[in-house]
């Protein structure tokens, strides 16, 4: 959908307004960002023959924030949330740019960047470039890069009983993701939690989950 979503459907503004009342009125500078360009734009948050998203994410959006709204670009002071795709993008973007976030919140995301199957998505994402994929690919990315430092995550799941809300396989994501990830030194948390996968549940659990990367 689009950005405007998380403020209206997904109560982010409210998580940070209760969030302020406990903290002394201070919370997080919360940036909501176009991660397509377009209605209907799936990019994945990756560089490919969707458009760099990445490269926006990451080398605009950060230096923008950094000279116009003074909040500090140090890695230690970001961090990454999302729901659905929006998840997935979350922890993709951490464990491929660990220079430059710090802490992720994964909704409900799929274990990697996809479109399709994995032949699909290398099509359809990055031309044919298998490597361009594994570049993306967090399981992929994780491996490469080994031990990491100062990372930490959330991963919010419907429950594996619940073919409805879970029927991407999302908690099997997140406990392979969070698996290795733990492994290689990133403190993470598998959380469930009852609902769909809709907004009241990305709502629930973005509110939940706000102290980590506010922290």
């Amino acid at each position: 959908n689009t950005p405007s979503d998380w403020v209206r459907a997904g109560k982010a503004a409210d998580a940070a307004d209760a969030f302020a009342a406990v903290h002394g009125g201070y919370a997080p500078v919360l940036v909501f960002v176009d991660s397509g360009g377009a209605f209907g734009v799936d990019t994945e948050c990756v560089n490919g023959t969707r458009g760099n998203a990445a490269d926006h994410l990451t080398r605009d959006v950060i230096p923008f924030m950094a000279a116009n709204f003074n909040v500090a670009a140090d890695r230690a002071h970001w961090g990454i949330a999302g729901f659905s795709t929006g998840g997935t993008c979350a922890v993709d973007l951490t464990v491929v740019y660990p220079e430059l976030f710090s802490a992720f919140v994964d909704i409900a995301g799929d274990v990697g960047p996809n479109v399709g199957t994995k032949e699909q998505t290398i099509t359809r994402l990055f031309g044919g470039d298998a490597e361009a994929w594994a570049s993306f690919d967090p399981m992929t990315a994780m491996a490469r890069h080994g031990t990491y430092r100062d990372v930490s995550g959330w991963f919010a799941i419907a429950p594996a009983s619940d073919r409805d809300a879970n029927a991407g396989g999302q908690d099997v994501a997140a406990k392979s993701l969070c698996g290795l990830g733990v492994a290689l030194g990133i403190e993470c948390a598998v959380v469930a939690q009852p609902g769909k996968h809709d907004w009241v549940f990305a709502a629930a659990a973005f509110s939940a989950a706000l102290p980590l990367p506010a922290g």
